[in-house]
């Protein structure tokens, strides 16, 4: 079998003839940019292959390099195979960089009232006078400590074996840990001494690139520690279909299941490090994650999810120890998986909705949470419609020429000077650019049109006499930054092509918004809130989301972000167990809509493709700034 050395490291690896660069770099663990799951669409696996034969069809491809670039041998990962040795040079931004991962949440307020409770017992040792067995003198004390009934709390068999030992070396001083669970209450640890200051619980928001935790103290619901880092299951794949796939391979599901324990295991391991905790203090653990992830993290096979006609293994939500999912925290510690709705919208969804608190008000919302997937909700405390679709990865720098993730040297903010069309723009670390993230791209895509550069349809003014507005390779491009400013040492442009894909994806959610209020009977008038979740929906600008038509225009004051709303729900129903009972009743009252199946669908979508819609009216705002912009134009 070939061998493929990758420098710099010198990592090596043996493939089978004929798999690509990206399957070998995957297999020594070197997570590549492959926003497009592979497919050769975004352009961001470069690679340069300094010898060896390698098979790359140059013709199809070429296109995302320069002619200097391909002479060198480069060439995408995701579309090169090798037959024979070769020698792989991966550039730095080719590899996943540390990203901007969102970890804020709103701090919603809730009784405290989790589902884990910790006794001080001193207990007196069994005489000839009182010979009651161990567990009942033990289960006793903690009913008279004020805890549940002797008579209802189950202890298990690994619980039980230490309860003699512990209890005479401790000379019968002891702390009993209990937790509430599906059908009762559960004695899951017996420690020496006073040990109840030390009661902690774990939030995890599981998604699909990021991972995020926050531990809480259960006795006074502070925040104890916080840790995020990278899905490490992203070195088999970036987005949920090639992890499904993945997963379909022998012993695929298997390693997936793992390489997601070890992230929430690290993120956990960091969190509980930085407070001075012991991860055996952690009694429970509540995951937020995409039905897919759930389903892998509970070694479910999820193959059969995405195929029609697209059913998950379990809709409800899921207990279980959280040891058997290979979680380092307390031996019997419980986990808590979020329910789902559909195949498409999971448990992530369902705690945003809790964090927003759309399902506990009579005015009706908006939820959007926008990735490559996008899912949005519409409702109030009496009914929801919730539908899911493709953004594809455009909103998120794929399919973009210098499109990149929300790593350090993108432009995260730009505004253009109306009348010299200079840019302003700020990047995440404030480094020289590298290219465009989510927000950047949204805010660059309402300044060309309100500085009058593109049209309603995304075609660019080549008309307009400005240095920046110029024929690239083949089509129409707007220089934003040039070479000698970047930190590329190429100008970084945003292409005709480019603003179409981005057009595109927008249309995907707005018609999707649309779809959802027809179904409800509503207009924009109606709407009373529309919340943002998640990273890219944080960091956007309202103003510019409702000028390019990405949402329904709505007064901005009535538009929040709220921030990581998943990992906000998730400690939501760790420190409150009844938010567990409404998280049940949400995902049952959520009506979900298949876009496929629903006939208005393509036609909000055909009249989502214009900036903002074909229908003005729908957009009085926007519709007055053209006009501003016709008269600056002077057309007639």
């Amino acid at each position: 079998m070939p061998t493929v050395t990758f420098i710099p490291g010198f990592r090596k690896t043996e493939v089978r003839s004929g798999s690509s660069i990206l399957q070998a770099a995957q297999q020594v663990g070197i997570h590549m940019n492959v926003v497009c799951g592979g497919l050769g669409k975004c352009g961001k696996c470069k690679v340069y292959v300094k010898s060896g034969s390698y098979d790359f069809d140059r013709d199809k491809y070429g296109k995302f390099f320069t002619a200097e670039e391909l002479e060198a041998g480069a060439c995408l990962a995701c579309q090169t195979s090798v037959s024979e040795d070769v020698l792989v040079l991966i550039p730095e931004e080719s590899i996943v960089q540390e990203q901007k991962i969102l970890i804020d949440v709103m701090g919603t307020s809730t009784e405290l009232n989790p589902a884990v409770w910790k006794y001080a017992l001193s207990l007196s040792p069994p005489s000839l006078d009182d010979p009651s067995p161990d567990l009942t003198r033990l289960l006793w004390g903690i009913e008279k400590a004020g805890g549940p009934k002797e008579g209802v709390i189950y202890a298990p068999l690994e619980v039980i074996r230490r309860i003699p030992r512990v209890l005479r070396e401790s000379g019968w001083k002891v702390t009993a840990t209990v937790v509430l669970v599906p059908g009762g209450y559960r004695l899951i640890d017996i420690e020496k001494g006073d040990t109840t200051p030390a009661c902690y619980g774990a939030a995890v928001d599981l998604g699909t690139t990021t991972i995020v935790v926050y531990i809480r103290n259960l006795i006074d619901g502070s925040v104890m520690g916080i840790a995020s880092g990278y899905n490490r299951q992203i070195s088999c794949g970036e987005d949920i279909l090639s992890r499904v796939t993945y997963a379909r391979k022998d012993g695929g599901l298997k390693k997936l299941q793992s390489l997601a324990a070890e992230s929430i295991n690290a993120a956990i391991t960091e969190a509980a490090n930085n407070a001075g905790i012991d991860r055996d203090h952690i009694y429970e653990v509540v995951v937020a994650g995409n039905t897919i992830m759930t389903h892998i993290l509970m070694g479910i096979d999820p193959a059969y999810m995405i195929e029609e006609p697209y059913v998950p293994v379990v809709r409800r939500y899921l207990t279980a120890a959280a040891g058997r999912a290979g979680l380092d925290v307390g031996e019997n510690s419980g986990l808590f998986i979020f329910p789902a709705v559909s195949d498409f919208v999971g448990g992530d969804i369902i705690a945003d909705i809790l964090a927003s608190g759309m399902a506990e008000r009579d005015e009706v919302s908006l939820l959007i949470d926008i990735g490559t997937n996008f899912e949005v909700v519409l409702g109030n405390r009496d009914w929801m419609f919730a539908c899911a679709g493709a953004a594809g990865p455009a909103l998120e720098g794929g399919e973009v020429l210098f499109g990149m993730r929300a790593n350090a040297g993108a432009i995260e903010q730009i505004s253009l000077d109306l009348v010299t069309l200079t840019p302003a723009y700020r990047t995440i670390r404030h480094v020289r650019p590298k290219g465009l993230c989510g927000s950047g791209l949204i805010d660059l895509l309402a300044e060309l049109l309100r500085a009058c550069i593109i049209d309603r349809t995304g075609r660019i003014n080549t008309a307009i006499a400005h240095e920046r507005v110029r024929i690239g390779r083949q089509v129409p491009e707007f220089v934003v930054a040039w070479k000698e400013e970047t930190g590329i040492g190429k100008d970084i442009v945003i292409t005709e092509n480019d603003i179409k894909a981005l057009i595109m994806s927008k249309a995907s959610v707005l018609a999707a918004c649309l779809t959802l209020m027809n179904q409800a009977g509503i207009t924009r008038n109606d709407i009373a809130h529309i919340h943002f979740s998640g990273a890219f929906g944080n960091y956007i600008s309202k103003e510019n989301a409702i000028t390019i038509g990405l949402i329904p225009e709505v007064p901005v004051e009535r538009i929040s972000p709220i921030g990581n709303g998943a990992i906000e729900g998730a400690n939501l129903a760790l420190l409150n167990r009844r938010k567990k009972k409404l998280i049940d009743e949400i995902a049952r009252k959520i009506a979900y809509i298949e876009l496929n199946a629903e006939p208005s669908f393509m036609d909000e979508y055909t009249g989502s493709c214009f900036l903002p819609h074909t229908d003005l009216s729908m957009f009085p705002m926007v519709e007055e700034m053209l006009e501003k912009c016709r008269l600056r134009r002077g057309d007639p």
